[in-house]
């Protein structure tokens, strides 16, 4: 009986820890509009974070869009599929965040350094995109999907 208690435990803990990462199903909200925009799937490639664009829910998107104001390879690619994520690792000295990598806004083309934070158990993750310092920037709070 202990064993089981302990497996059980186990588990629970590790699934805890599962949720309070990125990686996973996101439903990204744009914190201007307040609306919702897309869903993102963030996942752990060669000990990175990488985020792909998975469907857009803008009804207002045109089907088929492409990346036109991207400047570098993604320039004319689907959204869906889009990589906007890349690089993103575990903070060495704040076990909450991940950062040093680079978020793409498909709507401008621009490249941003960005900080991602699980809140609320991982129910939420805030997503700061910024230049420079991470003072010099917006924050998104997207919400878990799976």
């Amino acid at each position: 009986m202990k064993k089981l208690l302990a497996l059980v435990a186990l588990l629970a803990a590790g699934t805890a820890f599962a949720q309070s990462t990125p990686v996973g199903l996101w439903k990204t909200i744009d914190d201007e509009t307040k609306k919702e925009k897309s869903l993102v799937r963030i996942a752990e490639v060669d000990g990175a974070l990488v985020g792909r664009v998975e469907k857009v829910l803008d009804p207002t998107a045109k089907p088929g869009a492409v990346c036109e104001k991207c400047s570098d390879e993604r320039k004319d690619q689907p959204i869906v599929g889009l990589q906007i994520i890349r690089n993103v690792k575990k903070n060495a000295d704040d076990p909450e965040l991940w950062d040093g990598g680079r978020i793409l806004d498909p709507n401008n083309g621009k490249d941003y350094r960005v900080r991602l934070k699980p809140v609320e158990g991982g129910k939420k993750l805030e997503v700061r995109g910024y230049i420079g310092a991470p003072l010099l920037g917006r924050t998104q709070v997207w919400q878990r999907v799976e």
